[in-house]
């Protein structure tokens, strides 16, 4: 049923466990995988502690770095699983829709990924990528949420 699953994460925690269970389920399915990391620009204001402290040039050197880690630990899981997969990184204001177009553009049929749950004040100031790719999203989207 599910042959072509995206997998986009942050490299947060909860992602890299998201990332663990998605590749399992694809071993399972027998699908193939596509892992996406998304940064977002630098903004000359913003809150992110990473741009504070950096100009354009570091910020975006450090998010490539940061981003290929975080590609290269999920490819070598894959690998280990025998589980077919690719990697990318894309750059967006908007992360769902860099999401969803990758979703789109690669033909995926289901999208994994975590969910931190923010609620509350949170949810509203933060937003939710996950609520808005399932807002968005016109495949089936499974969200991983820790137990």
């Amino acid at each position: 049923m599910f042959r072509n699953v995206l997998i986009p994460t942050d490299g947060s925690p909860l992602a890299t466990l998201a990332v663990d269970a998605a590749i399992a389920f694809a071993k399972e399915a027998g699908a193939k995988i596509t892992v996406l990391t998304v940064t977002e620009p630098f903004h000359l204001f913003s809150i992110d502690a990473e741009q504070l402290g950096s100009t354009k040039e570091e910020y975006e050197a450090l998010s490539r770095q940061h981003a290929g880690e975080i590609l290269a630990a999920a490819a070598a899981k894959s690998e280990r699983a025998g589980v077919s997969c690719e990697t990318d990184q894309a750059r967006s204001h908007e992360v769902y829709r860099a999401i969803i177009k990758k979703a789109d553009d690669i033909g995926a049929d289901l999208i994994v990924m975590a969910s931190h749950g923010r609620g509350g004040v949170g949810a509203l100031i933060l937003g939710s990528v996950a609520a808005k790719v399932l807002t968005h999203s016109t495949i089936p989207v499974l969200i991983y949420r820790k137990k």
